[in-house]
């Protein structure tokens, strides 16, 4: 039995499968999609958009980093956050029980809401 399951979003929408029934995701993949919405939620990705000083730039990547160490699969102090791109983080952090999450959110893709 899965500790952790949900169905498996993907682009904002669900992802269907053959029988275009939504697919379920499970443990790792789960936990990995609830960080990434968590992200979206906050609205933090939205402001780092706009923001051009590298010295708040640096606290909201702070803050990022401090909302997913809230989660309570998350190993605190493993939680890296960086810039990949202008306009992607790269996100990677250790579970307690299932091993490394990375993400690689797009905040560009946020201002077309």
């Amino acid at each position: 039995m899965s500790r952790y399951l949900d169905l498996l979003i993907t682009d904002g929408d669900f992802t269907l499968n053959s029988g275009h029934e939504p697919q379920r995701c499970k443990e790792r993949v789960s936990i990995t999609q609830d960080c990434a919405h968590a992200l979206l939620e906050s609205g933090l990705l939205t402001r780092l958009v706009a923001e051009r000083s590298p010295t708040l730039r640096a606290d909201l990547l702070m803050q990022i980093t401090l909302l997913l160490e809230e989660d309570e699969r998350l190993i605190p102090g493993t939680v890296l956050v960086s810039e990949e791109t202008a306009k992607r983080l790269w996100v990677t952090a250790q579970t307690y029980d299932f091993g490394r999450i990375e993400m690689s959110p797009r905040y560009d893709e946020q201002t077309r809401d």
